[in-house]
């Protein structure tokens, strides 16, 4: 039986990672294999090409590079880990997708969406997620967690204007219009045991 391909969206300190964590120990205990991966990241690569895209330091880079490397990376991450795991049966666990290259280039660096669509169609062919779960929380409740939260990795895009972070967020507002069968929304700013239930049950839906 083939796997399910969940993505997981949403604004810096939407607090994804920890709901994701969460899912991930509900559908353990269910008796699903559950892979849990990032982008960009995942494996070396990838990884490799992350630490490019945010470093503080790479104040320079080109809006069009960093579309292009983020597609690259998505795209060995895709061959390398999540097709083999989805092949296995896998409930895959994904924390971004192709949508965060479609908001954050697309939109907040205004390459457009259609044209950052495009680069990523031919980075992963026809593979998009089952559902993605976009956990809503706005972006000044967002960026308070992230410079609040200890340990937690600053980078590049967390250091951008509050307008930046204001397209962003209305940028997945406009996107769950044009997907509403895929994206489903869920509100992040609930309790972290909330944001997981609602997370599990937009799941369970699909499985």
């Amino acid at each position: 039986m083939k796997g399910i391909f969940i993505s997981f969206e949403g604004t810096e300190g939407s607090g994804k990672t920890s709901v994701i964590k969460q899912v991930e120990k509900y559908f353990t205990a269910k008796g699903y294999h559950v892979l849990v991966t990032r982008e960009p990241g995942g494996i070396r690569i990838s990884e490799m090409i992350r630490d490019i895209l945010l470093d503080k330091s790479h104040i320079e880079m080109d809006p069009k590079t960093e579309a292009l490397l983020f597609a690259a990376s998505r795209r060995q991450h895709l061959v390398e880990k999540i097709l083999p795991s989805l092949e296995r049966g896998e409930l895959i666990l994904c924390d971004r997708y192709i949508d965060s290259s479609l908001i954050y280039q697309g939109v907040a660096r205004n390459l457009g969406i259609e044209e950052v669509f495009t680069i990523n169609k031919f980075a992963i062919d026809s593979n998009m997620p089952d559902r993605t779960i976009f956990v809503d929380v706005r972006p000044e409740v967002g960026l308070k967690r992230v410079f609040k939260t200890p340990n937690r990795e600053v980078n590049r895009l967390d250091l951008e204007e509050v307008e930046f972070h204001k397209k962003i967020y209305q940028g997945y507002i406009d996107l769950m219009k044009r997907f509403p069968n895929r994206i489903k929304r869920i509100d992040g700013e609930k309790s972290i045991e909330e944001v997981a239930k609602l997370a599990i049950q937009s799941i369970e839906e699909i499985l």
